[in-house]
């Protein structure tokens, strides 16, 4: 694909979760499909008429296997944040259809248990996951995703 090509495809419509529990540390799992640090929030698609708060509740729960009972949903992004794939990736990320992602994100406070936190149920996404102080966040996200991380808290890091 060339750049212009990549300049014309659509953004994917998405949710991003910022889970944080009662000391104020940040949920991150490392991909279970990279073998570099590749940490991040729980995030997804959102489905076809559904509502990005629904989204943002169903990803949560397939990736880290936390029900809406074990959140409170506190805040949410005002607006739309946007990122593009790096080029190499796009022809190999969803089918090649989007050129990045335009995410909606919800601060969720976790009211469970860490033992309640199961990234094993299939597909799993997370090999491992980790409480981060928000200090701590952006450095350990991949590159280019690093600008939408540090958006996040700069619109919901004061709530956590």
């Amino acid at each position: 694909m060339t750049p212009d090509d990549i300049a014309r495809l659509p953004y994917r419509p998405c949710v991003g979760v910022m889970l944080v529990n009662s000391r104020g540390g940040i949920f991150v799992g490392q991909r279970i499909d990279n073998s570099q640090a590749a940490w991040q929030m729980p995030q997804g698609g959102i489905d076809a008429g559904e509502d990005p708060r629904a989204a943002a509740l169903r990803e949560l729960g397939e990736e880290t296997g936390v029900t809406p009972d074990l959140v409170r949903i506190e805040a949410e992004t005002p607006d739309w944040i946007t990122y593009d794939l790096p080029q190499d990736l796009v022809p190999r990320v969803w089918k090649g259809r989007y050129r990045g992602q335009e995410q909606r994100w919800f601060l969720m406070r976790f009211l469970g248990r860490d033992d309640q936190i199961d990234i094993s149920r299939p597909p799993a996404e997370f090999s491992e996951w980790r409480w981060l102080d928000k200090s701590q966040l952006v450095e350990q996200i991949v590159p280019f995703k690093r600008a939408v991380y540090a958006s996040v808290l700069q619109s919901l890091g004061d709530q956590i």
